[in-house]
Parts: structure tokens; sequence; C-alpha cells
């Protein structure tokens, strides 16, 4: 896999970075309120890093973009709240910049002193960033001597600060937690610990085809959840009620379980479900068989039988990867196949089983349930890891230096 033969920032020691000029990309797209972060996971996700760099006398520069600001700057969009948070988590002073290219961007990072950080302000308030604008890039890169990419959650888009900047730097390696996103993500399909089941949910087959496709040709055991799985079930020829379905996806439906069949994967699809009168968090509920779907009633989770046939065909696996809910468990009544699986996933990896949960919604259910410190690895970024997962390579990852 191309994703493995990089350079990482534990690559370079001390001789390398002392005094040296450091761009650092991460992913401090945080959740705000006002000027209020609601979650600083992200900059956390960042600190081991950065500390890294300042421990071994780099000059440190922190580039990232904020939000969807629509025509250059927009105070609501500065980084600004992210300089404060950095600073009390790294215990020293991040200087804001103004700007995140030109020449007082250039002198306040000529003025730093060995093991020193300022924040650039975010890149998106330019629209060349998003464009990849090679004049962009140049000029982003223009201070520095060495870059490090450490924002997996963007690492699948081709950005000027994501991949734009390495054609004019030196040195570009990845930091911690890229590399670990690469080793976990890309080494456990890449060579998995047999036997290896992928947990796919959420509501639509069309988002999640690539990622099928490429896990059928590795895994042992296939576990469907969510809203996809009524897709599936209606390309069996069964009712579905007013459950959601891709109508122009019944045919790719069949064929991906043909596919299964063919290459010997278990396939595995739920065989009793949580029915809901209508899509809403006081809908009144009942349980029953696939085959049993009365009309007018739609399904919203797994039913408890499909959660224990669950728990048994992963309770023997020693590679697990889960990308997507079994149900809509933002409702209570709809929670609890998720969340038995969460905690399944959890036994499993006090068992010594490989457990790795891949973005988004997943993500977002092991947390709720309390479980994200009982997994093996929880991937921070949603698309770049379905991008991974379909065996994809990232532009970001692709840019880098082959170690």
């Amino acid at each position: 896999m191309a994703a493995a033969k990089k350079k990482s920032v534990g690559d370079l020691k001390g001789a390398d970075l002392k005094g040296k000029k450091v761009l650092i990309r991460c992913d401090l797209n945080v959740p705000l309120d006002g000027k209020k972060i609601t979650d600083d996971t992200r900059i956390r996700a960042s600190v081991q890093t950065l500390k890294y760099l300042l421990d071994n006398g780099a000059r440190v520069a922190v580039s990232s973009h904020l939000g969807r600001p629509k025509d250059g700057p927009e105070d609501k969009f500065s980084l600004a709240p992210c300089a404060t948070r950095l600073g009390e988590l790294l215990g020293k002073d991040v200087k804001m910049a103004k700007d995140c290219i030109g020449d007082d961007v250039t002198k306040l990072v000529d003025s730093l002193k060995d093991g020193e950080i300022c924040l650039l302000e975010n890149t998106r308030f330019y629209k060349q960033e998003e464009k990849n604008d090679k004049e962009f890039s140049k000029k982003l890169a223009a201070p520095f001597d060495i870059y490090v990419n450490d924002a997996f959650g963007t690492a699948h888009r081709a950005h000027s600060s994501t991949a734009g900047v390495t054609e004019f730097i030196p040195t570009s390696v990845a930091g911690f937690l890229l590399q670990k996103e690469l080793d976990y993500l890309d080494g456990a399909v890449a060579n998995p610990k047999r036997p290896f089941a992928a947990i796919v949910g959420g509501s639509k087959v069309s988002s999640k085809i690539g990622v099928i496709e490429s896990l059928l040709g590795k895994c042992d055991k296939l576990v469907i959840g969510g809203g996809m799985v009524f897709t599936f079930l209606k390309a069996r020829g069964l009712n579905v009620g007013s459950s959601l379905v891709e109508e122009d996806k019944l045919e790719l439906a069949k064929s991906l379980e043909k596919k299964a069949a063919e290459k010997g994967v278990k396939f595995i699809l739920p065989t009793d479900v949580v029915l809901a009168d209508k899509f809403a968090a006081d809908a009144n509920t009942k349980v029953a068989s696939v085959s049993d779907i009365p009309d007018g009633w739609m399904g919203l989770d797994n039913g408890p039988e499909s959660t224990k046939m669950i728990q048994k065909e992963l309770s023997d696996c020693n590679t697990i990867i889960w990308n997507g809910p079994m149900g809509v468990f933002e409702f209570e009544k709809f929670a609890k196949g998720t969340n038995d699986v969460a905690k399944t996933l959890a036994e499993c990896t006090s068992k010594g089983a490989i457990t790795i949960i891949g973005g988004g919604d997943s993500v977002a259910a092991v947390e709720k349930a309390g479980l994200a410190d009982k997994m093996s690895h929880i991937s921070t970024g949603g698309g770049a890891s379905l991008e991974l997962l379909e065996g994809l390579v990232l532009p970001g990852v692709a840019a880098l230096t082959d170690a």
C-alpha cells in the first residue's frame, strides 16, 4: 500500500528539527458556539506531534481550516479561539497570525525562537486553498524548511495546505496522528489478523458501495446494518413496509450478496428489526421478523435476535472494522442495536481483538455509549477513513516524502 511507505515525523530527530521552521497542517476544524469551543477533541489530537516538534527545538507554525467561509475573512471563522486552547494544552504562548500568507506571516515565523509556536489564520479565507492553486501553495510554503501533515480528516482532499505545499518544501512527513491512522486503517485492512469482520452500517447502500466492494475482497464476515439493510432485504424479495429503500440499487444489492457468496464471505443481515409507525423519537414501536414486516411500518434498528447473532459472529474475530451505525441511534428507542454492538466490540478488544471505528456516526455512537477508550482505534476522519478503507490513495498522503 502506498500509504505505508511515507516518512514520519518520528524519523526526524533533534538534529533534523532544531532551529528549523516547520509548517504543520492540523485539523482544528472544531465546533464553536460563538467564540467558545464546544469540543476540543481535534485540538487535543494534535498535541503529541506539536510537543515532539517543540521539544526538539523546531520553530512551529500551525495551519488549518475552520468552517466554510463564503468570501474572504469572516470573524466567526477565525482560528483565534484555537490558539488560546492550544496554548493551554501545550503550556506555552501560541502567537496568533493575522493571515496565513504574506510578509507579516514571514516576519512572525522568522521571529520565532527554537521551541516557539504560532498559529496561522484560516487557510480557507482564500478561495485558492480548496483549488490547490499553485501560486497560493508557494506563498503558504515560502517561510518553511519542513512540512508535517497531521490532519487525517482532510488528507483525502487535494488542497494547498494538505498537498500543494509539498511541492515547495523539501521534506514533507506524516505527523503521529496521521501515521497512526495509516497504520491502523491501512495496516489492518492490508494484513488483518483473521477472522476479519467488517460491520458496515448507515442509511444508504449508495454511500458505502466502494467500501463494501473493497472489504468483500478482504474480510471473512460482512455485517450489514442501518437503513441500507432494507434495500438488501427487498432485493431478496421481502416486504419491508415503509422502510428506507433505494429502489435503483436493488440489482446492486443482489450482485453484492452474490459476490460475497462467490468469495466465501459470510454475509450477515438482521433476522429481526425494531419497527416504528413514524420516523420520530416518540414513535410507537414493535419487533418483527424481517420476513414479517407489515405495511406502514419502518425498520429503524436491529432487533434483539439479530444483535445476539451479530455478537456470536464477532466473538471469534481478531480484527473488526466498524463504519456506520446499526439504527437511528440518535433516538433512544432505536439506539440499542448500535449500543450493543459497541459493547461487543469493547469486549472483543479486551480479549485481544483489534477494533477500529471508522469515522462519522460510528464514532459519535461509541462516544455517546462511553466506550471510545475501550476500542483499539477511533478514526478522526469520516471521509478520509472511508476512502482509505476503499483502498483509495489519499492526496494528502501521496504528496508526502517517501521513506
